[in-house]
């Protein structure tokens, strides 16, 4: 990811989303890495070279471009974070007018064209003329919209006064609008990871690291802690105890509510094939179920909107709100589970340890030399059918390579850690003589 890269795909993106009268208006944000302000000026660069205006944000959450975007009507977004990632790592997002992330297809299209510009010009010289180069202007209101657009999401009879909350902000994206956000909703807010220095951010805080503001939590003798990563769509909770309650809790603690009230379109919740086999099975005996797809929030969104479900996300801690936003949002998913808690006055502990119980899961990731079809080695699916016989409806196993490293993943859910730990490692044993490691 660098400069070069992020001009040249700014001008894919001003002449994909090029507007038929007018110039194209481009909205960009970022996080708070080092690296964000040279890739947001070199995409800007490469914008306003190919003719579309540009609309710059600073940093703000991924959900919060999103929403800027759409309710600008603005032709595309962009935003500039490797989200959970440490600072050193950096990358794009991209979202349409409408606020969603772009297709695989269309990214495909827009990296295509970002080689035939380097084919057509190596240099990478800038053709346009003075009367075709668009314009940048800051959109120094940007936050304060994303603030009044989560506030608006938590019910107005409702209050958080009263309420201590630890809000880990991991010097992220999030470090202003979270802490604010809570606070205007009148909770005594004690805020962590909220001094952004460019090299912090996600440095042993926030979702990926909670455990010092567990530690913080138990201390302050907080309700709750709120932790979000690097860009805030994803979100990690800590109960009043100091334990963890993640994305698949979270699912639960809502999905079950919703399907108590009848508000839960199709009565499904969307998931991946990650999430634990407990939300599974606490959905189902609400009467609900789970719909699982790939891992990753865009394939999540992508099949609400195709089956017109509501409530989707992962264990990791993107929790989508169809009905709100367009892509997972830590501070919104956040504010629906205090939603919960002010209306039955139960300590977080109790709401999840209620809402499912987790069955033991074991993940195994190695690297391997290829990356071959599993369907062409015969060995392994003999030694998954055996395992799978074995756990019966009482467990799962999946098996997958990783999308971006080279590197397989055997996955196992049961009911006895030690025996699904012998079967991955059975299973992963098999995988390494067939592939090299």
């Amino acid at each position: 990811m660098t400069a070069e890269v992020a001009l040249r795909l700014g001008r894919a993106v001003a002449r994909r989303f090029r507007h038929p009268t007018r110039p194209g208006r481009i909205v960009i944000g970022k996080d708070t890495r080092l690296s964000g302000y040279m890739l947001e000026s070199a995409l800007e660069a490469g914008i306003v070279s190919a003719g579309a205006d540009v609309l710059l944000c600073g940093p703000l959450p991924t959900p919060g471009i999103a929403f800027i975007t759409w309710s600008m009507r603005a032709d595309a977004g962009v935003v500039i974070s490797a989200s959970h990632n440490p600072y050193q790592d950096n990358g794009i997002k991209l979202f349409a007018a409408d606020g969603f992330k772009l297709p695989d297809e269309i990214e495909s299209a827009l990296e295509q064209q970002m080689i035939d510009q380097l084919s057509a010009s190596p240099s990478g010289a800038v053709e346009s003329g003075p009367d075709d180069i668009g314009k940048a202007v800051r959109i120094d209101d940007a936050a304060g919209r994303y603030v009044q657009f989560l506030k608006d999401v938590f019910p107005k009879e409702l209050t958080l006064d009263g309420m201590k909350i630890v809000v880990d902000c991991a010097n992220g994206a999030a470090y202003q609008v979270a802490p604010q956000v809570f606070e205007e909703l009148g909770a005594d807010v004690i805020a962590m990871g909220v001094e952004p220095n460019g090299r912090n951010i996600n440095d042993g805080c926030g979702a990926m690291a909670p455990a010092q503001m567990a530690a913080e939590v138990v201390r302050q003798g907080a309700a709750l802690g709120i932790a979000l990563d690097g860009d805030a769509d994803r979100l990690i909770l800590i109960d009043e105890k100091g334990k963890v309650v993640d994305g698949d809790q979270i699912m639960a603690l809502l999905g079950r509510r919703m399907l108590a009230a009848g508000t839960l379109p199709g009565r499904t919740v969307v998931a991946t094939v990650m999430s634990n086999l407990g939300l599974e099975r606490a959905l189902a005996r609400e009467g609900g179920k789970l719909l699982r797809t790939a891992v990753g929030d865009r394939y999540v969104v992508e099949a609400m909107r195709q089956g017109g479900f509501r409530l989707g996300g992962e264990q990791s801690g993107h929790v989508v709100f169809l009905d709100h936003a367009t892509t997972g949002d830590g501070t919104l998913a956040a504010l629906k589970v205090l939603a919960v808690m002010v209306q039955v006055g139960r300590p977080l502990s109790e709401l999840a340890e209620s809402s499912m119980v987790r069955y033991p899961q074991v993940l195994l990731n190695f690297a391997v030399r290829e990356k071959k079809p599993l369907e062409e080695l015969p060995d392994v699916g003999r030694a998954i059918s055996q395992v799978e016989k074995v756990l019966g409806s009482e467990g799962r196993v999946l098996v997958r390579y990783s999308g971006t490293e080279s590197k397989a993943r055997v996955m196992i859910e049961g009911q006895s850690e030690p025996e699904i730990r012998a079967h991955a490692e059975e299973i992963a044993g098999v995988l390494k003589r067939c592939l090299g490691s």
